[in-house]
């Protein structure tokens, strides 16, 4: 879809990911709703992207914040065709049996309820203007499973799953959908985890501006996986072979009106 001259709502977008989703989209025409849960936070990256960008401040967990987010703005850069869901925390590397609950609890409100709470308040308008896209932010670890990080992959893995549910509704109603999956980026996720934890952040990543490069070309072309880190392409195909070998030993009753097989093929 055309980016020029759209508007945009990006989660998470004070810093990292978010900020640099942002920043591409603005570059590329689209006046932007940078929100945050840290309001003077997405002031100043509001701030930095200049005219046509709109500060917000809220919890994406918070059904009733999204509605009055959707009014503000609305009445002030039009009617959204860009959704970006990004807003998430960082992992606790524990043992899923000896996670916090808390934590657990937290991750899934926020990455899990609250890319369903965007898609909830924006999506409706997409499909009846019949215009639209929309970008989960997930990760690998949304694509294979690691150990220690329990709570982290339940939440991408939903996300992917969400994302590619809302691709085969949305197919005939020329929204797109794309689902992100990042490898290790370098992005503030890690001094979060240190500030709850005490441990040290993760070192390393890629250049944020990077996904931002990436995301402008899938919204373009309506791509459902947006990717970053190619290395890790034989783990993810190991991770498909090893599910599709289980089907050997399954029986196979009948090819035909398969439940649940209607997903999207694009």
């Amino acid at each position: 879809m055309e980016i020029a001259g759209s508007t945009a709502l990006v989660t998470g977008a004070a810093s990292g990911i978010g900020l640099a989703i942002a920043k591409a989209l603005h570059a590329q025409g689209a006046r932007v709703a940078v929100a945050d849960i840290d309001r003077e936070a997405a002031t100043r990256a509001a701030a930095e992207l200049g005219d046509q960008a709109l500060a917000l401040g809220f919890d994406v967990a918070d059904r009733g914040a999204w509605t009055a987010a959707r009014e503000t703005i609305e009445t002030t850069l039009g009617p959204v065709s860009i959704l970006i869901n990004n807003a998430g925390i960082g992992p606790s590397l524990d043992p899923l049996d000896a996670s916090d609950p808390a934590h657990f609890d937290r991750m899934i409100a926020i990455k899990v309820t609250g890319t369903f709470n965007g898609i909830h308040c924006f999506v409706p308008g997409m499909r009846a203007r019949r215009r639209g896209h929309v970008v989960n932010t997930a990760s690998m670890a949304g694509l294979i499973a690691s150990a220690r990080l329990g709570p982290y992959t339940a939440s991408k893995f939903a996300v992917v799953g969400m994302s590619e549910v809302l691709r085969a509704e949305l197919e005939d109603a020329d929204v797109g959908v794309s689902v992100l999956c990042p490898g290790l980026v370098s992005t503030n996720l890690g001094s979060e985890r240190r500030a709850r934890t005490g441990a040290p952040p993760i070192s390393g990543g890629i250049d944020p501006a990077i996904v931002g490069t990436l995301v402008i070309d899938a919204i373009r072309n309506n791509r459902a996986y947006i990717v970053t880190h190619g290395e890790y392409r034989s783990v993810v195909s190991e991770r498909a072979e090893r599910i599709v070998g289980a089907f050997d030993r399954a029986p196979i009753r009948s090819a035909t009106d398969l439940p649940g097989a209607d997903i999207a093929r694009s």
